[in-house]
This record gives structure tokens, sequence and C-alpha cells, in this order.
């Protein structure tokens, strides 16, 4: 695993979010109150587009049925909103950040 270039700290404003491409993978970036944290884009339910979603705080909510994550360290806050089911939900992949001047880089 090594560090990859995935864009610019100006790309991303402080409580927001924006999916990248890096190595055939979509990787979620989050800036949390000027820190920046990655983990994987697609929901661990049924691949729902994260960065479609709404960020609140430092979580992240699944368009497709509401599964929340918390985007500084890829934990389930709590699964999808599908009554009278109860499905095994797992963490989101983190993935380890680091700035060199104006650029983001991820460990992938």
């Amino acid at each position: 695993m090594e560090f990859m270039k995935v864009g610019k700290v100006s790309e991303i404003k402080e409580g927001s979010m924006k999916k990248y491409y890096i190595n055939g993978k979509e990787i979620l970036i989050s800036n949390i109150g000027g820190k920046y944290y990655a983990i994987n884009n697609k929901c661990t339910h049924r691949n729902g587009d994260l960065s479609s979603g709404k960020l609140e705080g430092s979580v992240v909510t699944c368009p497709k049925h509401g599964s929340k994550f918390d985007v500084t360290t890829g934990k389930l806050i709590s699964g999808p909103k599908i009554p009278l089911i109860k499905l095994k939900i797992n963490d989101e992949e983190k993935y380890e950040v680091r700035l060199e001047g104006e650029y983001i880089l991820v460990k992938v």
C-alpha cells in the first residue's frame, strides 16, 4: 500500500465530502473540523453512493436506505431503515490520509 495523491485541500470545504477514484476504488474524503478522513464510498448494505448522501457532523447517511456511518472511523452508526427487517451491515473500510502542501494523499 502506498499514498496516492487524490486532490487538493481546496476541493473539500469544511463540513463537506467528495468522491474520488483511486486504483479502481471509490473513496469518500470528508473534511471534518479542518481534518481530512477517507472511507470506502459504497454503502456496505446495497452499494449506495455515500457521496450523494447527507453529511451531518461526522455522520454520513446513505441516500439508498438510510444506513449511517461515521466518516472519521468508518464505523456503522445505524443500519438501513427497512421496516421489520434487521440486517447485519459491516463497517466501512477506512484509509489513512495525509496532507502534502495543498494536496490530499490517501494510502490505498
